[in-house]
């Protein structure tokens, strides 16, 4: 989401900090080219006149003048207003209240609210709760039948009892999860194209009735500063105490993440990407301002890797390492794993630099790792084992049952190598400066 606007802040900060020496002058152009950079992100246009502000008032002070490396304080200021600007610091869930907690979600229709109601049931039963999704949406056709398909998936039960009044779907729900020792209540109530009165009413009813610990405005990432107005809408009519950006893996431009913080004065509490029941972020405002000036996200990577990688594999494939018995077997099952961490394209975001590189046409997708299983899937056991037996017969069979070229089989056993060669450095505590080639 966020490709183009960190291309355009890269190229200001590389010509910032190539200058041997900064003046008020030249700080005030490249704060120019950054305010053109964020309103072409579709950034409020008062949030980004405020945050260029902020910046040039810390820049233009002598401790950014006379430093010896001027640039790089530069964007230092940058990455601690932008932080402040998301947020400061993660907020996570306030369930305080008697049990069951009750989390009510809000938003306009086509927002992404029952998808990510089933996303919220899952990340919550991960930590322990016993979650119950609520259908309160009576007047979208399908929604209680698309609730219960997206909680089949998430493994969390719904509340869908076929009745037209809300209130009365909503109390009667409380009642059951009491009595079923569930202690959170997840409401997807309905939306619609626009804000109306009835609307309003209706979501005010519920409020007053269940007393919710959370009330959590929903916002399309896709649909910018739309989602900015309504949230202030809603805001204004109800009130709500956090945010959710959702559809933040489409091509928006990502206004919306910079704008709506400022604008309601609200934590965003969570950023919702893809249809996969995990694909759930909690929000971190350090984070994203590290993916948004292309610094990375290794904290986040990390967390992928440990909910996907238990202890007891990571011991084994350590061991596997330090005695120089990793082999192709091992090396697919780490593909695998890799799969299971979130689509590619995202995880590569996290990695410092690894913007630029895509930008200048690396490209990463799952269809290159179908073809490395495909190759190692088409070798015996015997060669995933010991692949330096694999020569010019063995490649050319492997090649034609994998529906890959003989080129293919090659590189893929010359990338293996080379990873092997990278661990056995790591281990001895001589990591060679040089990454070698990645298995896509």
């Amino acid at each position: 989401m966020f490709e183009q606007l960190s291309e355009n802040l890269e190229q200001v900060l590389r010509k910032l900090r190539g200058r041997g020496k900064l003046t008020e002058s030249n700080i005030s152009d490249g704060l120019r080219e950054v305010r053109r950079a964020l309103l072409e992100a579709d950034v409020n246009y008062k949030v980004a006149k405020e945050f260029i502000a902020t910046v040039k008032e810390k820049a233009i002070g002598q401790e950014v003048l006379q430093s010896i490396t001027p640039g790089q304080q530069i964007v230092k200021i940058l990455n601690d207003e932008m932080i402040r600007l998301l947020g400061g610091e993660h907020q996570d869930l306030t369930l305080d209240g008697p049990v069951p907690h009750v989390i009510m979600t809000v938003g306009l229709q086509g927002s992404g609210k029952t998808t990510f109601a089933a996303k919220l049931g899952k990340h919550l039963k991960k930590k322990g709760y016993s979650p119950l999704l609520v259908a309160a949406d009576v007047y979208r056709p399908a929604a209680k039948d698309q609730l219960v398909g997206m909680g089949e998936k998430a493994e969390v039960p719904v509340w869908a009892n076929g009745k037209e009044d809300v209130l009365a779907i909503c109390r009667e729900a409380r009642r059951h999860a009491r009595k079923n020792h569930q202690d959170v209540l997840i409401l997807d109530t309905a939306g619609r194209l626009h804000i109306d009165a009835a609307m309003m009413e209706e979501l005010s009813q519920v409020k007053a009735a269940l007393a919710p610990d959370e009330i959590l405005f929903i916002a399309d990432g896709m649909t910018g500063q739309d989602a900015v107005n309504a949230a202030s809408q809603f805001l204004e009519s109800l009130d709500f105490d956090g945010v959710v950006l959702t559809k933040m893996d489409g091509d928006a431009r990502g206004g919306a993440a910079l704008s709506i913080r400022a604008v309601t004065r609200r934590p965003i509490k969570f950023i919702s990407m893809g249809e996969s029941v995990d694909s759930l972020e909690p929000f971190y405002p350090d984070r994203l301002a590290g993916r948004i000036l292309g610094m990375g996200d290794v904290v986040s990577l990390v967390e992928k890797a440990q909910q996907t990688m238990d202890e007891s594999t990571a011991r084994k494939l350590n061991q596997k390492i330090k005695q120089n018995t990793f082999t192709l077997k091992d090396f697919q099952e780490q593909l695998q794993q890799i799969r299971n961490m979130g689509p590619l394209e995202q995880l590569m975001d996290m990695i410092p630099g690894m913007g630029k590189l895509k930008r200048q046409g690396l490209s990463v997708d799952g269809s290159q790792l179908d073809k490395v299983e495909a190759i190692i899937n088409s070798m015996t056991r015997e060669e995933r084992e010991k692949p330096q037996i694999i020569q010019g017969s063995r490649r050319k069979r492997i090649a034609r049952g994998s529906g890959t070229t003989v080129q293919d089989v090659n590189q893929l056993l010359k990338q293996f190598h080379q990873m092997k060669k990278m661990m056995q450095q790591m281990n001895r505590g001589k990591m060679s400066t040089r990454m070698p080639g990645l298995p896509f």
